[in-house]
């Protein structure tokens, strides 16, 4: 019971009150995860195996609402891409498809060049950091870090997609780079929707502290 009545408080957004302190925008980034064509577009690869998107449109929605007040905030905004070809296909990748049964071909998304790895319903603009990586943490070969280090970020307020691979990656890498995590739980979503509940109680209760977008938007006001 006790371990249960915890897991109940990690998925409590910290109050609206609080969390004004803790994302100050001289030091916080909006971090925008695979706002991408395959991922969540209607003619993207995703779409075209059948994937349920409609909780797409109100998650986006709202990271759209999140950049414009990042911007008007002073904050910065980081726009993560997957951008592959087939050089940078990891052999454990193809490993990993291959022994469960897909065919390598799937491997083939966000290629480089086409209009799937192209951003969706977002738009960076001078000033924006803009990271092209391979796999699922932002972190991983690319300067990511360097580039908040830079601009004296400390902490990154995560949204995107989707919620159980790229943004939860992403989460844990900042985390252990001793960055200051909080999870927008409206403004990400994951396919089908029942896994973005999943993958936010995993990451809330231990890298992240959760919120909502309405309230972020309130302290950058």
């Amino acid at each position: 019971m006790p371990e249960a009545a915890e897991a109940d408080a990690d998925l409590i957004p910290i109050a609206r009150d609080k969390i004004a302190t803790m994302v100050d925008p001289k030091t916080t980034a909006l971090v925008v995860v695979d706002a991408q064509e395959d991922f969540i577009g209607p003619d993207g690869a995703m779409a075209r195996v059948g994937v349920d998107l409609s909780s797409v449109p109100p998650a986006l929605a709202k990271v759209q609402e999140l950049i414009a007040a990042a911007r008007k905030a002073g904050a910065t905004v980081a726009f993560m891409r997957v951008v592959t070809t087939p050089d940078t296909d990891s052999q454990a990748l193809k490993n990993f498809y291959t022994r469960r049964g897909f065919p390598l071909e799937a491997i083939g998304i966000c290629r480089d060049g086409t209009s799937g790895a192209d951003y969706y319903g977002v738009t960076p603009e001078p000033g924006d950091i803009e990271i092209e990586k391979v796999l699922f943490s932002s972190f991983y070969g690319t300067d990511l870090e360097d580039q908040l280090r830079a601009r004296g970020i400390d902490t990154l307020v995560m949204t995107g997609f989707t919620t159980d691979c790229c943004v939860d990656a992403t989460s844990r890498d900042a985390f252990h780079r001793n960055f200051n995590v909080f999870l927008v739980d409206d403004a990400c979503t994951a396919y089908p929707a029942s896994l973005h509940d999943t993958a936010k109680i995993a990451i809330v209760k231990n890298v992240a502290i959760l919120t909502q977008a309405d309230d972020v938007l309130a302290a950058w006001s």
